[in-house]
C-alpha cells in the first residue's frame, strides 16, 4: 500500500501480526511445539473466525505467498546444476512414483467419504500436494535439508511444485463449462515456454554481470535491492507464464548457485524469507474457516485422519519400495502426509472451472488447512514415541557463541585432534566446534572445551570467531561438507588463512580449486611412512628409507602440480599441494612461506602437515 494511504487501522493490523508472531511463536518453541504450529494458531487467533481482527485472510496469504517463493530462492542457490541432476533419479523417479501412488489411493479414499469421483480426485491431488512451507521450515528447524534423507524429501517437494502446472491444466480439461478450440491453450503454453527460456537467458548472461557491477558500486543496500529484484522478477516473470512463482524463484537460484555472490544473496534474502513465511503461515491459520468445519465436522474430522493416514502409509510404502531405511520412511511418511498451499489454487481454479462446487471447495480447503496444522504436532508425537534411537541430550554442552581465537578448529575427530597438538603445545589461541555431541562430551573428559556448531552455517563462523581468526582448519571427514565450508571461510573471512583436510586426490583438486591456503589429503603422510617402516623391516638402512620416502613425496608433488595445471586451477598463481614440495619447485608449486609452522610467538602463518 502506499504510504499517503496508510491509516491507523492499517497500522493496528500491522502491530497486531506483528504481535501476535511475538508472543504465540515463542510460547510454543518453549513447549517444544515448534514455531510452525504458534504461527498458525496466532493465525485462527487473531483471524476473521477467532477474534476477527481480519476479515480477508486471502489477501494477506497472497502476498505472504512470497516467503515460500524467497524459501526456494535459497534452496536453489543451494542446489548448484550438477548437484540437481544428480538428484533427478530422485526427482523424477521416487517423485512420479509417489505421487501416482498418493493420487490413486486418496482418490479411493475420498470416494469412500462421500465424494463424487470428479470431486474426489481434485480433493486427492490437492491433497497430494505437500506443504512446501511446513515441511522444509521442519527440515531447517532440525538441521536435515542438506542431509540425504532431506535432499530426497527436497526433490519430491521440487516435483509437486512442478505438478500444478499440468494439474491446472487438467482441470481446465475436465471443465463442463464451454472453452475454445484449443487455440488459446497453445498460446498459454508458448507463452510458458517464452517465461522459462527468458528466464534461463537472464540468469545465464545478465545476472552475474549485473552483480558484479552493483559490488563494484560498494552500496550494500542497492545489493539488497537487485536480491529482492531477482527473486520477485522471476516469480513475476512464471506467474505471467501461468506458471509457478516458487519455481521461478527456485531456478533463478539455481542459475546463481555457481556464482560468488551467492552467499551475499543468501545473507540479503534471509530476513525476508523469515519474516514473509511467518505471515504465510499467520495466513493459513487465518483461513480456516470454524463456522464450516462446525457445519460439517464430521466429513473433515474422517476426512483429515483418513486422507492423512492414507497419504502417510503410501509414502512409506514407497519409501521401503525404494529401500529408504524404516526410520527414514516413517520419518518422510509423517513430514509429508499433509496437503499444501498449492491445493488453494487447484481448489479456487477447480471451482471457477465448474469442477467442484462452493460447499466443496470450503470442505476441501478446511480438510488440507488442518492437515497442515496437525503436521507439527503429528512429527513431535511420532518422534518422542516411536524413537528408534536415544535422544542425545544436550546438558553441558555450550553451543558456538561470541567465541574468538587466533585459530578455528572445525572438526575434532581423530584428524583434528592430532592437528590440534601442536598448536596447543605453542599456548596458541585455539577454538573448536564440532556436531557429534557424544564426542563432544567424550572431549571434555580430557580437559578438551569443544563448543557445538555446525561450520556449514555463516552465522555459526561469526559466532565461532571466524571474523578475527588468522587460521581456519577444516578438520571433518566429510568431503562435500568441507567444500561448503572452504568456500564460506574463502569468500568471508579473507584475513584468515584456509587449511582443509582432503579425502583422496580428487578432493585437493577441488580444494586447489576453491582457492584454499592449504590442503593435504588425509591418508598420505600415513602411508608414506608406513611404506619407510616397511622397508626398514626388510632390512633397509633407515637414511636410504627416508630418502625413498622423500623422492616419493617429491614425485607425487610434480604429479599433482601437473594436473593442476592441466585443469587450469588457480591461473598460475602459487600452490601448496600440502605434501612435500619437489626439490626445484614449478611454477605451480612455489612455496609461499619458509615455516609451515604456526609460530605463535613470532605470529607465523598457518600450515603444516596433517594426517592420523
Amino acid at each position: 500500500m502506499a504510504v499517503e494511504g496508510t491509516t491507523g487501522s492499517e497500522l493496528v493490523s500491522i502491530v497486531a501480526l506483528l504481535g501476535a508472531a511475538v508472543v504465540m511463536v515463542p510460547i510454543f518453541r518453549r513447549l517444544g511445539l515448534g514455531s510452525v504450529l504458534g504461527y498458525l494458531c496466532a493465525g485462527l487467533l487473531i483471524g476473521p473466525f477467532g477474534l476477527r481482527w481480519f476479515t480477508d485472510p486471502q489477501a494477506i496469504l497472497h502476498v505472504a505467498e512470497l516467503g515460500v517463493v524467497m524459501f526456494l530462492f535459497v534452496i536453489g542457490l543451494e542446489m548448484r546444476p550438477s548437484h540437481l541432476w544428480g538428484l533427478r533419479r530422485e526427482i523424477f523417479g521416487l517423485g512420479t512414483l509417489q505421487i501416482g501412488v498418493c493420487t490413486a489411493v486418496l482418490t479411493g479414499v475420498a470416494m469412500l467419504l462421500g465424494l463424487p469421483p470428479r470431486t474426489a480426485f481434485i480433493g486427492a491431488a490437492g491433497f497430494v500436494l505437500t506443504s512446501t512451507a511446513i515441511v522444509m521450515q521442519l527440515l531447517s528447524e532440525r538441521g536435515d535439508i542438506a542431509l540425504p534423507r532431506g535432499q530426497k524429501i527436497v526433490s519430491i517437494l521440487l516435483f509437486e511444485d512442478l505438478l500444478i502446472v499440468p494439474l491446472l491444466a487438467l482441470v481446465a480439461f475436465l471443465s463442463p463449462l464451454p472453452h475454445d478450440d484449443g487455440g488459446g491453450r497453445w498460446v498459454g503454453v508458448a507463452i510458458a515456454v517464452a517465461a522459462l527460456a527468458g528466464l534461463v537467458a537472464a540468469g545465464i548472461w545478465l545476472l552475474n554481470p549485473l552483480f558484479r557491477l552493483l559490488a563494484a558500486a560498494k552500496a550494500r543496500e542497492v545489493m539488497t535491492a537487485a536480491a529482492l529484484l531477482v527473486v520477485l522478477g522471476a516469480a513475476l516473470l512464471m506467474e505471467i507464464g501461468g506458471l509457478s512463482m516458487a519455481m521461478g524463484a527456485f531456478l533463478a537460484g539455481v542459475l546463481l548457485s555457481e556464482s560468488t555472490f551467492r552467499h551475499q544473496l543468501e545473507a540479503d534474502i534471509e530476513p525476508f524469507r523469515g519474516l514473509l513465511l511467518g505471515l504465510f503461515f499467520l495466513a493459513v491459520g487465518m483461513a480456516l474457516d470454524l463456522a464450516v468445519v462446525a457445519a460439517n465436522w464430521p466429513l473433515i474430522a474422517s476426512g483429515v485422519v483418513a486422507m492423512m493416514v492414507a497419504k502417510g502409509v503410501c509414502i512409506y510404502a514407497v519409501a521401503r519400495i525404494t529401500r529408504s531405511g524404516r526410520g527414514e520412511a516413517l520419518d518422510r511418511a509423517v513430514l509429508m502426509a499433509q496437503g499444501g498451499e498449492f491445493a488453494f489454487v487447484l481448489f479456487a481454479a477447480a471451482q471457477m472451472a465448474g469442477v467442484i462446487d462452493s460447499p466443496a471447495n470450503a470442505n476441501l480447503t478446511a480438510i488440507v488447512v488442518l492437515s497442515m496444522a496437525l503436521t507439527p504436532l503429528v512429527v513431535l508425537l511420532v518422534r518422542r514415541f516411536v524413537r528408534t534411537e536415544a535422544k542425545l541430550s544436550m546438558d553441558g554442552i555450550d553451543a558456538a557463541e561470541g567465541l574468538g581465537g587466533s585459530v578455528l578448529i572445525i572438526g575434532f575427530g581423530r584428524f583434528g585432534q592430532v592437528m590440534s597438538q601442536a598448536l596447543l603445545a605453542r599456548d596458541v589461541d585455539v577454538t573448536i566446534i564440532d556436531t557429534d555431541i557424544e564426542m563432544i562430551r567424550s572431549a571434555g573428559e580430557f580437559g578438551f572445551k569443544v563448543y557445538y556448531g555446525d561450520g556449514r552455517r555463516l552465522d555459526v563462523l561469526h559466532a565461532s570467531g571466524a571474523g578475527t581468526a588468522r587460521a581456519l582448519a577444516v578438520c571433518i571427514d566429510d568431503r562435500a561438507a568441507a567444500n561448503q565450508i572452504a568456500e564460506l571461510c574463502h569468500g568471508h573471512f579473507p584475513q584468515a588463512k584456509v587449511l582443509v583436510r582432503a579425502f583422496d586426490r580428487e578432493h585437493a583438486l577441488e580444494l586447489v580449486a576453491l582457492d584454499v591456503d592449504y590442503q593435504i589429503r588425509e591418508t598420505f603422510e600415513s602411508a608414506v611412512r608406513f611404506g619407510q617402516a616397511a622397508l626398514e623391516a626388510l632390512g633397509v638402512d633407515a637414511d636410504e628409507a627416508a630418502r625413498v620416502s622423500e623422492e616419493m613425496r617429491r614425485l607425487d608433488a610434480e604429479r599433482f602440480s601437473l594436473e593442476v595445471a592441466a585443469g587450469d586451477i588457480r591461473a598460475g598463481r602459487p600452490l601448496i599441494i600440502g605434501n612435500t614440495a619437489p626439490a626445484t619447485p614449478t611454477p605451480f608449486t612455489t612455496p609461499r612461506r619458509e615455516s609451515q609452522r604456526l609460530d605463535a610467538s613470532t605470529g607465523g602463518d598457518a600450515a603444516g602437515e596433517g594426517g592420523t
